[in-house]
């Protein structure tokens, strides 16, 4: 299916099972918890001392399009906030779910804090430590620059980009006297929190367990006891309870509870149905604390004979992805990580790796969501440092499995510095912390060296360099290939035409506005390396990568993406999308511009029976897939149809599946300018205001017949006509392939906004749906 976009034309293993994102629902409960992200104020050391007023998720800087020298340094946030009397005798706190790298916190001009480590969250308490009835002021300090703890490499030669600022949501949370505590706050062993997983799960029936650890803050014995309900679509399935315990004033204690869930709906790839499981505290008989999490309930076994998810084999096809947006860094809305993973699945994809550090929570309530499923990675790459940098990365790992242990969507811990030599001791250890910190059958390690870990990650290219260190009898997952083997390694050749193509056009990394035929040796490439892997046992591989990224020091952009930095596709992405299942949606997909003198042996890309060619009104054949050295193992092999382009026309093509046609394309030959349409992709998400959201307009620049024309290349004015929003980074892109991107940050106002678009004597217009 191709990718939809909103426009408006102008004028001229293993098994285990769990949870995802902590809703909180008040009810009748004390307990409170909202957004913190407004009303803050920043400044950079070293720049003017004005401050500026911003609103969170926030970077410190916004970067040009290629950034080979990216910010680094010392910036300030602060806020005021009011605290009321009615606040008195609770508990208060607030959570960073991420702040990069090294974190100091005043409080009211008291420092109460420090924290390192630019991925994972971390609590201040305020409770006792807050003028009540008044204003109160918080101040973060933070230092992006190169740490040897918390590593990776230095930025000058680090290959990606690290970013900076407080990027993700801040959380103000009231907690009444007895409450459900905060894993991330309470540095404890499988604890804190709710844990909440699933045993002998079948789909007639399955075994829930949680283990529930409530606090006690005030001053008095207090008998507790727990109630979890799991409800479906708001509507109630089971109740179970804990027994009644007696909490001591100051201390705090673990309540567990199980109940049988009968035929129950499971989670999947296929079908990723989620339950909410609401928990509610009991102090002596009254409602005291309630949170709502979302479960999936699913059983994974993953040994080196392959995969099974609920009983099903599955091979997981892949894609690694860097988390950043131009101009923007690290500064997404929870909204644009949902429009990632939204397109990684509907790009064919079914298992994203986390390269290299811990994503965003909002996009693994994504991946709930969508059914993708996640290899979880601590930070780490190409680096590996003293004692403290020891220290640090296994606290990362036990703080990476309690902030993720009860998302559905995880399907293994990788706690390895990737790619960078790790002393056994150090293996071991992470490797018993997987154990530690989910104690129950099935929590799986992964690593890329071939020692402790459950499961080995091994890149294709270290493959072909190591061929010997093949070991068949440990679940393999081939986290990274397509790109490296063919950019630094010549590994085309088992490719015919390899011999007679330049350096730079054998590489996968290939912009999305080059010629038809690099793009077609992208795909080429990708279907080859894809193709060996399906040779080996691997119950998964991931290709490199989803999206291109920048690298940190280069003078260009790391191309090897399906999709450019803007969110737009290329062919591999249509070609991925292809290997969908049969009964999936019909894909369809004309890989050519149809350019006489340029366009040969067209490539179709489908997982249809057979595919029909039609030229200028004339069928030219009707083909089954291909049936070559590079499509042996593919679920759906590629059209190739041996005719070139020798004038401007028109090629259809016409899928059929058992004998029935399901679906046409068509492609003409791009005309003269003669357009300027706008549009954009929702990608599952409205744009919507309060919350720094950020969507991607596009101006295409068409012909008489509405195809793209393709050569241009001019400069394309955007700007904000009416509605709150503004462009960020470069307002006047030159068109790239006959499209201009550029980036839409939304405001505060909920009402729709209109995008004008110029180059040469082109007009358009946009009215951006905002909610």
């Amino acid at each position: 299916m191709k990718l939809l976009y909103k426009c408006c034309m102008s004028y001229s293993l293993l098994s285990f099972i769990v949870i995802g994102l902590y809703i909180f629902f008040p009810n009748n409960a004390e307990a409170k918890k909202t957004l913190f992200n407004k009303g803050w104020t920043f400044y950079r050391e070293g720049d003017e001392p004005d401050t500026m007023s911003i609103q969170l998720p926030h970077t410190p800087k916004i970067e040009p399009l290629v950034v080979n020298d990216q910010w680094m340094g010392v910036c300030v946030y602060s806020k005021n906030f009011f605290v009321p009397h009615s606040a008195k005798g609770k508990n208060l706190f607030l959570k960073f779910e991420a702040a990069m790298n090294e974190v100091s916190v005043w409080l009211n001009g008291e420092k109460v804090m420090e924290h390192l480590g630019g991925y994972l969250p971390f609590v201040v308490e305020l409770t006792n430590k807050v003028n009540y009835g008044a204003s109160n002021r918080v101040v973060l300090r933070l230092n992006n620059c190169d740490n040897p703890i918390t590593g990776p490499k230095p930025l000058h030669k680090l290959d990606f980009n690290t970013y900076g600022g407080i990027y993700r949501d801040v959380w103000y949370i009231e907690k009444p006297a007895i409450y459900i505590t905060d894993e991330s706050m309470e540095n404890q062993v499988a604890g804190g929190g709710i844990f909440f997983y699933a045993d002998s799960v079948t789909s007639q029936a399955a075994t829930l367990f949680t283990n529930v650890h409530v606090r006690n803050s005030s001053n008095k014995d207090t008998r507790v006891k727990v109630v979890c309900t799991l409800l479906d679509k708001g509507k109630r399935i089971i109740s179970f309870q804990t027994d009644e315990r007696k909490i001591e004033p100051g201390t705090a204690k673990y309540l567990t509870g199980n109940g049988i869930l009968k035929k129950p709906l499971l989670w999947s790839s296929v079908s990723p149905h989620l339950y909410q499981m609401r928990t509610d505290v009991y102090a002596n008989g009254k409602l005291a604390d309630t949170e709502t999490i979302k479960i999936g309930i699913r059983d994974i076994k993953i040994t080196s004979d392959g995969c099974w998810i609920n009983g099903e084999k599955t091979y997981l096809r892949g894609v690694n992805r860097h988390q950043e947006y131009p101009y923007l860094g690290y500064a997404l809305s929870n909204n644009a990580q949902y429009r990632d993973a939204y397109l990684i699945k509907q790009g064919g994809f079914d298992y994203v790796r986390c390269s290299h550090y811990p994503p965003s929570p909002a996009f693994l309530d994504a991946c709930d969501e969508l059914g993708i499923l996640v290899l979880d990675a601590i930070l780490g790459w190409q680096y590996f440092g003293n004692k403290e940098f020891v220290e640090h990365s296994l606290q990362s790992s036990r703080e990476l499995i309690r902030r993720d242990r009860n998302h559905p969507c995880i399907l293994a811990w990788e706690l390895s510095i990737n790619e960078s030599s790790m002393p056994k001791s150090f293996m071991d250890a992470v490797h018993q912390i997987s154990k530690e910190e989910y104690p129950y059958p099935n929590s799986y390690s992964a690593g890329w060296i071939d020692y402790a870990y459950d499961i080995y990650i091994q890149a294709r290219q270290h493959r072909i360099l190591h061929p010997d260190k093949s070991n068949r009898s440990k679940p393999l997952i081939v986290s990274e290939y397509g790109d490296w083997e063919y950019y630094a390694q010549n590994a085309g050749f088992n490719q015919e035409e390899w011999q007679d193509l330049k350096h730079e056009e054998r590489s996968s990394r290939q912009p999305r506005h080059t010629t038809e035929k690099r793009l077609l040796q992208q795909v080429r490439n990708i279907q080859e390396a894809h193709n060996d892997n399906l040779n080996t046992h691997a119950f998964s591989d991931g290709y490199w990568a989803m999206f291109d990224y920048n690298r940190g020091y280069s003078e260009d952009l790391e191309y090897s993406g399906v999709m450019d930095i803007f969110r737009l596709p290329k062919y591999s992405y249509f070609f991925m999308q292809s290997q969908k299942g049969y009964d999936e949606d019909s894909i369809l997909y004309i890989a050519s511009r149809w350019e006489p003198g340029k366009s040969e042996n067209v490539r179709v890309f489908s997982n249809c029976d057979e595919v029909e060619l039609v030229i200028d009104g004339t069928t030219i054949g009707r083909q089954v897939p291909d049936q070559d050295d590079f499509s042996t193992n593919l679920k759906h092999p590629p059209f190739t149809f041996n005719v070139s382009c020798k004038v401007s026309g028109s090629i259809k093509a016409i899928g059929f599946k058992n004998g029935i046609k399901v679906k046409e394309e068509v492609v003409c030959t791009a005309g003269t300018p003669y357009l300027l349409e706008l549009g954009y992709n929702e990608a599952g998400k409205r744009a919507e205001a309060g919350y720094n959201d950020a969507i991607f307009v596009y101006a295409f620049v068409k012909d008489k017949n509405g195809t793209i024309v393709n050569y241009y290349n001019s400069e394309v004015r955007f700007k904000v006509v009416t509605g709150d929003a503004k462009i960020i980074g470069n307002g006047m892109p030159h068109a790239e392939a006959g499209i201009a991107p550029t980036l839409l940050q939304i405001g505060e106002k909920k009402q729709s906004v209109k995008v004008r678009a110029e180059s040469n004597n082109l007009v358009g217009e946009l009215l951006v749906e905002v909610k």
